[in-house]
Protein backbone atom coordinates (compact mmCIF):
# COMPACT_ATOMS: atom_id res chain seq x y z
CA UNK A 1 0.00 0.00 0.00
CA UNK A 2 2.83 2.36 0.76
CA UNK A 3 4.35 1.79 -2.68
CA UNK A 4 0.99 2.52 -4.29
CA UNK A 5 0.65 5.73 -2.28
CA UNK A 6 4.17 6.84 -3.24
CA UNK A 7 3.42 6.33 -6.94
CA UNK A 8 0.03 8.03 -6.77
CA UNK A 9 1.18 11.03 -4.73
CA UNK A 10 4.04 11.52 -7.21
CA UNK A 11 1.74 11.25 -10.24
CA UNK A 12 -1.45 12.92 -9.00
CA UNK A 13 -0.52 14.77 -5.83
CA UNK A 14 -1.73 14.19 -2.30
CA UNK A 15 -5.01 16.09 -2.56
CA UNK A 16 -6.06 14.42 -5.83
CA UNK A 17 -5.31 10.92 -4.59
CA UNK A 18 -8.17 9.26 -2.77
CA UNK A 19 -8.06 6.36 -0.36
CA UNK A 20 -9.97 4.38 -3.01
CA UNK A 21 -7.18 5.15 -5.52
CA UNK A 22 -4.55 3.79 -3.12
CA UNK A 23 -6.57 0.66 -2.39
CA UNK A 24 -7.25 -0.01 -6.06
CA UNK A 25 -3.60 0.43 -7.04
CA UNK A 26 -2.46 -1.77 -4.14
CA UNK A 27 -5.18 -4.37 -4.71
CA UNK A 28 -6.14 -4.08 -1.04
CA UNK A 29 -9.32 -3.69 0.98
CA UNK A 30 -10.37 -0.83 3.28
CA UNK A 31 -9.79 -2.92 6.38
CA UNK A 32 -6.17 -3.54 5.41
CA UNK A 33 -5.47 0.15 4.91
CA UNK A 34 -7.11 1.33 8.10
CA UNK A 35 -5.31 -1.35 10.10
CA UNK A 36 -1.99 0.34 9.23
CA UNK A 37 -3.07 3.90 8.41
CA UNK A 38 -6.06 5.30 10.33
CA UNK A 39 -6.25 8.36 8.03
CA UNK A 40 -4.92 9.58 4.70
CA UNK A 41 -2.66 11.91 6.70
CA UNK A 42 -1.03 8.83 8.25
CA UNK A 43 -0.38 7.51 4.74
CA UNK A 44 1.31 10.82 3.87
CA UNK A 45 3.50 10.62 6.97
CA UNK A 46 4.53 7.07 6.06
CA UNK A 47 5.35 8.18 2.50
CA UNK A 48 7.53 11.03 3.81
CA UNK A 49 9.25 8.61 6.21
CA UNK A 50 9.92 6.23 3.31
CA UNK A 51 11.53 9.03 1.30
CA UNK A 52 13.58 10.07 4.32
CA UNK A 53 14.78 6.52 4.93
CA UNK A 54 15.29 5.66 1.27
CA UNK A 55 17.25 8.63 -0.06
CA UNK A 56 20.52 6.73 -0.28
CA UNK A 57 19.16 3.59 -1.93
CA UNK A 58 16.61 5.30 -4.18
CA UNK A 59 18.52 8.40 -5.24
CA UNK A 60 22.13 8.72 -4.17
CA UNK A 61 23.59 5.27 -4.80
CA UNK A 62 22.28 5.04 -8.37
CA UNK A 63 23.42 8.59 -9.18
CA UNK A 64 26.83 8.21 -7.56
CA UNK A 65 27.64 4.72 -8.80
CA UNK A 66 31.27 4.60 -9.93
CA UNK A 67 32.05 8.24 -9.06
CA UNK A 68 34.73 9.31 -6.61
CA UNK A 69 34.98 13.06 -7.23
CA UNK A 70 32.67 14.69 -4.67
CA UNK A 71 31.84 17.69 -6.85
CA UNK A 72 30.99 15.45 -9.78
CA UNK A 73 28.71 13.49 -7.45
CA UNK A 74 26.68 16.67 -6.98
CA UNK A 75 26.33 17.13 -10.73
CA UNK A 76 25.55 13.42 -11.18
CA UNK A 77 22.72 13.85 -8.68
CA UNK A 78 21.39 16.77 -10.71
CA UNK A 79 21.78 14.71 -13.88
CA UNK A 80 19.56 12.02 -12.37
CA UNK A 81 16.79 14.63 -11.98
CA UNK A 82 17.37 15.69 -15.57
CA UNK A 83 16.95 12.11 -16.77
CA UNK A 84 13.69 11.87 -14.86
CA UNK A 85 12.50 15.09 -16.47
CA UNK A 86 13.42 13.95 -19.97
CA UNK A 87 11.95 10.47 -19.58
CA UNK A 88 8.65 11.96 -18.36
CA UNK A 89 8.39 14.73 -20.97
CA UNK A 90 9.03 17.19 -18.14
CA UNK A 91 6.15 15.95 -16.00
CA UNK A 92 8.46 14.66 -13.26
CA UNK A 93 8.72 16.70 -10.11
CA UNK A 94 10.79 16.17 -7.02
CA UNK A 95 8.31 14.27 -4.82
CA UNK A 96 9.19 16.25 -1.69
CA UNK A 97 9.19 19.57 -3.52
CA UNK A 98 5.86 18.77 -5.14
CA UNK A 99 4.29 17.86 -1.80
CA UNK A 100 5.75 20.95 -0.12
CA UNK A 101 4.21 23.17 -2.82
CA UNK A 102 0.88 21.36 -2.81
CA UNK A 103 0.37 21.38 0.95
CA UNK A 104 0.16 25.11 1.53
CA UNK A 105 -0.12 24.85 5.30
CA UNK A 106 0.72 21.30 6.32
CA UNK A 107 0.27 20.23 9.89
CA UNK A 108 3.39 20.32 12.09
CA UNK A 109 4.21 16.61 11.71
CA UNK A 110 4.04 16.80 7.90
CA UNK A 111 5.98 20.08 7.77
CA UNK A 112 8.65 18.56 10.02
CA UNK A 113 9.05 15.51 7.77
CA UNK A 114 9.19 17.69 4.65
CA UNK A 115 11.96 19.70 6.32
CA UNK A 116 13.77 16.53 7.41
CA UNK A 117 13.71 15.29 3.81
CA UNK A 118 15.07 18.56 2.43
CA UNK A 119 17.68 18.68 5.19
CA UNK A 120 18.73 15.12 4.36
CA UNK A 121 19.23 16.02 0.70
CA UNK A 122 21.17 19.14 1.69
CA UNK A 123 23.22 17.13 4.20
CA UNK A 124 24.33 14.64 1.57
CA UNK A 125 25.35 17.43 -0.80
CA UNK A 126 27.11 19.15 2.09
CA UNK A 127 29.04 15.92 2.73
CA UNK A 128 30.23 16.04 -0.87
CA UNK A 129 31.28 19.64 -0.41
CA UNK A 130 33.10 18.77 2.81
CA UNK A 131 35.00 16.07 0.94
CA UNK A 132 36.00 18.71 -1.64
CA UNK A 133 36.63 21.49 0.92
CA UNK A 134 40.37 21.63 0.17
CA UNK A 135 39.47 22.58 -3.43
CA UNK A 136 37.06 25.35 -2.41
CA UNK A 137 37.80 28.84 -1.04
CA UNK A 138 38.60 28.78 2.67
CA UNK A 139 35.59 30.81 3.77
CA UNK A 140 33.03 28.84 1.76
CA UNK A 141 29.91 28.19 3.81
CA UNK A 142 29.32 24.55 2.87
CA UNK A 143 25.79 24.40 4.27
CA UNK A 144 24.79 27.55 2.41
CA UNK A 145 26.26 26.20 -0.81
CA UNK A 146 24.42 22.88 -0.37
CA UNK A 147 21.14 24.77 0.13
CA UNK A 148 21.91 26.71 -3.05
CA UNK A 149 22.39 23.43 -4.95
CA UNK A 150 18.99 22.24 -3.70
CA UNK A 151 17.43 25.55 -4.77
CA UNK A 152 18.93 25.20 -8.25
CA UNK A 153 17.53 21.68 -8.53
CA UNK A 154 14.06 22.50 -7.22
CA UNK A 155 13.81 25.70 -9.23
CA UNK A 156 15.09 24.04 -12.39
CA UNK A 157 12.64 21.16 -12.02
CA UNK A 158 9.74 23.54 -11.37
CA UNK A 159 10.56 25.65 -14.43
CA UNK A 160 11.06 22.61 -16.66
CA UNK A 161 7.67 21.28 -15.59
CA UNK A 162 6.03 24.64 -16.16
CA UNK A 163 7.51 25.16 -19.62
CA UNK A 164 7.51 21.43 -20.50
CA UNK A 165 11.08 22.01 -21.64
CA UNK A 166 14.26 20.80 -19.96
CA UNK A 167 16.25 23.86 -21.11
CA UNK A 168 15.33 25.80 -17.93
CA UNK A 169 16.78 22.98 -15.85
CA UNK A 170 19.88 22.85 -18.06
CA UNK A 171 20.37 26.61 -17.77
CA UNK A 172 20.13 26.42 -13.98
CA UNK A 173 22.66 23.58 -13.77
CA UNK A 174 25.00 25.34 -16.24
CA UNK A 175 24.95 28.46 -14.07
CA UNK A 176 25.72 26.31 -11.02
CA UNK A 177 28.58 24.61 -12.90
CA UNK A 178 29.98 28.07 -13.77
CA UNK A 179 29.73 29.10 -10.12
CA UNK A 180 31.63 25.98 -9.05
CA UNK A 181 34.30 26.73 -11.67
CA UNK A 182 34.62 30.21 -10.19
CA UNK A 183 34.94 28.77 -6.68
CA UNK A 184 37.61 26.29 -7.78
CA UNK A 185 39.61 29.04 -9.54
CA UNK A 186 39.31 31.30 -6.50
CA UNK A 187 40.61 28.53 -4.25
CA UNK A 188 43.58 27.93 -6.56
CA UNK A 189 44.42 31.66 -6.46
CA UNK A 190 44.22 31.61 -2.64
CA UNK A 191 46.81 28.83 -2.54
CA UNK A 192 49.29 30.52 -4.90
Amino acid sequence: MLGAAIQLFAAKGFQSTSIADILQKAGAHYGSLYHYFPTKQHVLLAVLEAYRDGIEAMLLMPAWNGLSDPIEKIFALLASYRRALVSSDCLYGCPIGSLALELHEPDPAVRELLAVNFNGWVGHVQSCLAAAASRLPKKTDLRQLAVFVLSVMEGGVMQARTHRDVSSFDDSVAALRNYFSHLLKTARREKS
